[in-house]
């Protein structure tokens, strides 16, 4: 007999809902329904909202949010959002609700994820994935999380604040980009350049743009789909040096991520890159994660692949309402 639960996947951007059938064998995701920041203005009515338009009374529900997950409180990094668990479990009628990072279900789903929800950019694909495995994306922020264990031992979740580590620029382009970055927002954590608006101010700091200090609007800056658009026609010099830089600087920073986590595998998520695949595969991404002086060898050992599945967010989720980790 069905017995469906609430998943969610909240970003910066949208606020994704679905259900899923725990008495069903796989994880499911079933009628999802996307919410933008013009839809609503809470959690609480996104939530109120979906659940009015399936007629669906969950007692369960498991939510990823692009937030630290921390005690009752939540506070979304890049949304202006916040309430706290308990009065969210209440407000939507509840029995229990399990918050986790967006990035920590992005990883409970990457077992799951069949051969041809992965793209190689490099090494062959294995199912499921051989751990460590480091998952980072570049979507409204930088998300950042570990996945450990195997099939036969099982698998843990190490969620990260990663994409919140200080920028590291190695050369002087990166350095001039990461001038702009401080003159406009102070402090340059990585997300600033790896991210949506990361590109836009690249672009804008490679364009020799004068930097306005946050949150003010940034004058003369474009959006991260017109420099994506322009590059990948070909006929905008500046918008494909911007998109240049930023797949480098996307390769140094998951190639550090992979270090630092001892990785057998790296799965890039986010929904920035899935816009440019092609061209991202091209680029100096890799050579970027593989200069790592001494231990250009051991990189190269590490699988690379790009996560092609439309809702790992949601995927993640029904994987985690039904865990008790």
């Amino acid at each position: 007999m069905s017995e469906y639960a609430l998943i969610g996947d909240i970003g910066g951007t949208n606020a994704r809902f679905a259900l899923t059938d725990l008495a069903a064998q796989r994880p499911q995701i079933l009628q999802e329904h996307t919410y933008s920041d013009a839809d609503v203005g809470s959690l609480a009515e996104a939530g109120h909202r979906y659940l009015a338009a399936t007629g669906a009374k969950p007692r369960r529900a498991a939510l990823a949010v692009a937030s630290p997950i921390e005690g009752d409180q939540i506070r979304l990094t890049n949304r202006n959002w916040s309430t706290s668990r308990s009065v969210l479990q209440q407000a939507l009628g509840l029995d229990h609700l399990r918050l986790i990072n967006d990035f920590a279900a992005i990883a409970w789903a990457a077992p799951h994820l069949a051969a041809n929800d992965r793209a190689a950019i490099h090494s062959v694909v294995a199912s499921p994935p051989v751990g460590p495995v480091t998952l980072i994306g570049a979507g409204t922020g930088l998300g950042v999380a570990l996945l450990t264990g195997s099939p036969a031992q099982g698998w843990h979740v190490v969620p990260t604040e990663g994409g919140h580590a200080t920028f590291a620029p190695v050369d002087d382009t990166e350095r001039t980009i990461s001038a702009w970055l401080a003159a406009r927002f102070g402090r340059v954590s990585t997300e600033r350049a790896l991210s949506g608006n990361g590109l836009s101010c690249i672009d804008a700091a490679l364009r020799g743009v004068t930097p306005v200090a946050a949150p003010a609007e940034q004058p003369g800056a474009r959006s991260a789909r017109d420099i994506t658009q322009a590059a990948l026609a070909g006929h905008d010099g500046d918008a494909q040096r911007a998109l240049d830089r930023f797949c480098r600087i996307y390769g140094a920073v998951a190639g550090d991520a992979a270090l630092l986590h001892g990785a057998s595998t790296v799965l890039i998520a986010g929904g920035v890159v899935l816009h440019f695949l092609d061209y991202f595969r091209d680029s100096g991404f890799m050579e970027a994660f593989l200069a790592k002086g001494r231990h250009v060898e051991y990189m190269r050992r590490m699988a690379v692949q790009v996560v092609t599945h439309p809702n790992p967010g949601l995927l993640g989720a029904a994987v985690a309402v039904r865990s008790t980790d």
